[in-house]
């Protein structure tokens, strides 16, 4: 243990830390002030070493095997919320330092997502059954970052409301040819059919096109929207409108300009694209391992620097940029509280381990949007300056008169 508490002495400055070893020894660390009391046990020797050496990675691990348990009412939560308040002591370590410098050293490599891999890489998360998402997701399947007038909102007054404020940015007239980029099982395809669109939605996950279909021709609009089955960079067409919701995050570093050459390549001249991914307030940066390994292989959380220095490059104008800070902090606090209420069920798709693995990654999720530097962008694009109208002001008047007639 004498490493661990070397360690966990210097992370913990805000809260309260105990540990009971293997052999049942209390080891405190940290005062208790500006923070909660959180008591773990461990279950193997082994931890002792690889909790000092890669404590993001070997927590969560050992969470999942059940070698790293909550005791005395803490919860998954409780650790991780007492993880997030004490983020900044833990990077200036030393040792944590040079991990860190190390992901940043290997994270093009770890991130080279060709056509193969990033489709082997997407289909890793999204052709999970379908069965599990509806425990914990809206009923329309979105999965991304809803969009809250207040903390209050239902989920699925919170995710009508971002599928609305999506379709009002892109200001869509009757006939208007739309691509979509990621279309996860369908709702943004079905409303913007429904506004009048032709819509083409690529999507590298069997699984998530075999829902969106049906839920298509259930919605009475399949001779408006058509599936393909393809990496963004095997497609080639214009359009009027270009659109990809929580679709920039898979790209992965070293890989932006191609993503935004083929959005700038698939426009008309007169045409924009509405962006709306995950990013970070923060320098560039890495994805944490857990993440890496467990849940989104190939992601990555670009920061704001490096999508404009990526725009600029390809001569795009951003005509908008509206940032969305607890929105996604909101969204991932309902579907944690939904996926625990359905735990049982879960379990029965899967195993306990799958779910102590779902609810590690929905907690630290919340959590990098309340205490870390992840936010959300929603980027208007176009290749002429004029294409977008001058004042924002068309978007609430779109909202309005679609809540209106909606």
């Amino acid at each position: 243990m004498k490493l661990l508490s070397s360690l966990l002495r210097a992370f913990i400055k805000n809260g309260r830390m105990r540990v009971l070893d293997v052999s049942g020894g209390l080891h405190e660390f940290g005062s208790g002030e500006n923070g909660p009391t959180v008591t773990i046990r461990l279950h193997d020797k082994k931890l002792y070493t690889s909790l000092f050496l890669n404590p993001e990675l070997a927590a969560g691990e050992a969470y999942m095997d059940g070698t790293l348990t909550m005791e005395e009412g803490s919860t998954c939560y409780d650790f991780l919320f007492l993880f997030s308040i004490n983020r900044a002591p833990l990077g200036a370590h030393p040792v944590q330092g040079l991990l860190r410098k190390s992901w940043k050293a290997f994270r093009r490599r770890q991130q080279a997502n060709s056509v193969d891999r990033a489709k082997k890489q997407a289909r890793h998360h999204y052709d999970l059954s379908t069965d599990l998402y509806r425990l914990f997701l809206d009923d329309g399947l979105n999965y991304s970052c809803a969009y809250y007038t207040s903390p209050d909102d239902s989920l699925e007054d919170a995710q009508a409301a971002k599928l609305t404020h999506l379709v009002a940015k892109l200001d869509l007239k009757p006939g208007m040819e739309v691509l979509e980029i990621g279309g996860g099982w369908g709702s943004l395809a079905i409303q913007m059919a429904k506004a009048g669109a032709k819509v083409t939605s690529l999507n590298v996950s069997p699984e998530q096109v075999k829902i969106a279909e049906e839920r298509v021709r259930e919605a009475g609009v399949e001779d408006k929207v058509t599936f393909v089955l393809k990496d963004y960079r095997e497609f080639e067409g214009q359009f009027d409108r270009v659109i990809s919701v929580g679709m920039m995050e898979h790209v992965g570093i070293g890989h932006q300009d191609e993503y935004f050459a083929k959005v700038k390549e698939c426009l008309t001249e007169n045409g924009f694209a509405v962006i709306h991914s995950i990013g970070r307030m923060t320098p560039p940066g890495t994805t944490g391992p857990f993440f890496r390994k467990y849940i989104f292989p190939g992601g990555y959380v670009p920061a704001l620097s490096e999508v404009f220095a990526s725009t600029e490059r390809l001569g795009l104008w951003v005509c908008d940029a509206e940032i969305l800070r607890l929105h996604y902090y909101y969204t991932c606090r309902d579907w944690r509280v939904r996926f625990l209420d359905k735990w049982q069920e879960a379990a029965d798709l899967y195993d306990e381990r799958f779910c102590r693995m779902w609810e590690f990654y929905l907690c630290a999720a919340e959590l990098g949007f309340l205490h870390g530097s992840n936010m959300v962008m929603q980027l208007l694009l176009s290749k002429e300056r004029d294409a977008v109208p001058i004042i924002r002001d068309f978007i609430v008047d779109n909202e309005r008169e679609m809540n209106a007639t909606g």
